[in-house]
């Protein structure tokens, strides 16, 4: 039998939420063992001076616990 836990992270891309994605997956697989999925919660962009300077997604990943 598995167990799993999951956290919750934010990421930020300046290209788009997509890399954000990917991104935030990437810097936690360099800490976080046997990830086994992810599921974005929100996205947002940053905005300055009336154009989008960023998109940031907060996502929870799920792994297994050994």
């Amino acid at each position: 039998m598995s167990v799993g836990k999951v956290i919750e992270i934010s990421a930020e891309s300046e290209k788009s939420f997509e890399d954000a994605i990917k991104n935030g997956i990437e810097t936690a697989s360099r800490t976080v063992e046997d990830i086994k999925g992810a599921w974005v919660s929100e996205q947002k962009v940053l905005i300055e001076n009336g154009r989008i300077t960023g998109y940031r997604v907060d996502m929870r990943i799920t792994f297994v616990l050994h």
